[in-house]
């Protein structure tokens, strides 16, 4: 992994986001408040990482460089669904969307009791689920370049398959289930050299159908071929160990659930690195210009409180120093 688009600095948070104004053309903003500072050159994050691979700067002293003069309102563009996905690849074909589960200490309990095959099984013998987590406890992180025990890992689409803030997550008429997984979205494009650069992190929904998980846990693959959303904004400097959450899901202006969740390093069970590692070391993941979308995990589900989603609910996921929270609408067709 690239880390040279990190400062020293952990206190300093820097975010980007990028829109589209009413004449169709593409910007990219420097979050300042309620404010954004438009960035000269780029019309979009992807090209701005492509000027980090020929210029040679890191990315934060890139952004500040190119901050120009003008700013503009964010609220509006939120309100008008102006703002894009955070990055996506001008080829929709050519952004990977994928994950990995069972990385955070809070997760493993409500996926555990969802794979249990038979009520009346022994409580003593583990499931394939809390066995894989154990795994992860003991040795999840990668330590002076060793790489720890290799994550779940899942795959969710293409560029076709996410939506940004402010836009619809839709649910097949096939599917049993449509709910919220509150996540960190890692971003990544591959460099001409074929190593991953990250530019940095994004609140992620990553949208599961739980009904079917639940009959088997083989059939997790097909329960992760949802649509799925991040964004509104990357975080492009270093990402604090400990963040703490809210994702909620309301009816009309009503709260039908909420919950706090924490992620970030110190509440994982496996490290950055070590999930990144394993998603990076195949090649078929390291083609040059590629983008890739990646959820780290949760560890708080609606679905695990027995909350039955129905079309119209508003998800909302916040993790204030990610930014904006996120927001979608389900439709359920």
């Amino acid at each position: 992994m690239h880390s040279k688009n990190f400062t020293s600095n952990a206190l300093l948070l820097m975010r980007i986001v990028q829109f589209r104004n009413k004449d169709n053309s593409t910007h990219v903003g420097l979050v300042e408040g309620e404010r954004l500072r438009l960035l000269n050159e780029v019309t979009s994050t992807y090209a701005l990482t492509q000027k980090v691979f020929e210029s040679g700067k890191t990315l934060l002293e890139l952004v500040d460089m190119l901050a120009g003069d003008v700013t503009i309102s964010y609220q509006p563009l939120l309100d008008h669904k102006q703002v894009l996905l955070p990055l996506m690849h001008p080829d929709p074909y050519r952004c990977w969307v994928t994950g990995t589960g069972l990385t955070h200490l809070g997760s493993a309990a409500s996926r555990d009791e969802m794979h249990q095959k038979l009520k009346g099984s022994d409580p003593d013998e583990l499931t394939d689920s809390m066995k894989m987590f154990r795994m992860g406890l003991e040795n999840g992180r990668m330590l002076n370049g060793k790489p720890g025990v290799q994550p779940e890992w899942f795959y969710k689409g293409n560029g076709l398959s996410v939506v940004p803030t402010g836009h619809e997550l839709v649910s097949p008429a096939f599917a049993l289930d449509g709910g919220e997984e509150p996540e960190l979205a890692g971003l990544y494009v591959i460099d001409p050299d074929g190593n991953p650069f990250r530019l940095g992190f994004a609140v992620g929904n990553e949208f599961s159908d739980h009904k079917m998980e639940k009959i088997n846990y083989l059939y997790l693959a097909h329960s992760k071929l949802r649509m799925s959303a991040y964004g509104p904004e990357i975080l492009i400097s270093e990402l604090p160990d400990h963040l703490v959450g809210l994702s909620r899901i309301l009816r009309g202006e009503k709260v039908v659930w909420q919950k706090e969740f924490l992620t970030g390093q110190a509440n994982m069970s496996h490290n950055i690195v070590n999930l990144e590692h394993h998603h990076f070391k195949y090649d078929l993941f390291r083609q040059p210009g590629d983008v890739h979308v990646h959820y780290f995990g949760t560890s708080v589900v609606s679905f695990a409180d027995g909350i039955e989603v129905q079309h119209g609910d508003r998800f909302e996921i916040s993790i204030p120093e990610l930014g904006k929270p996120l927001i979608n609408t389900l439709r359920q067709v």
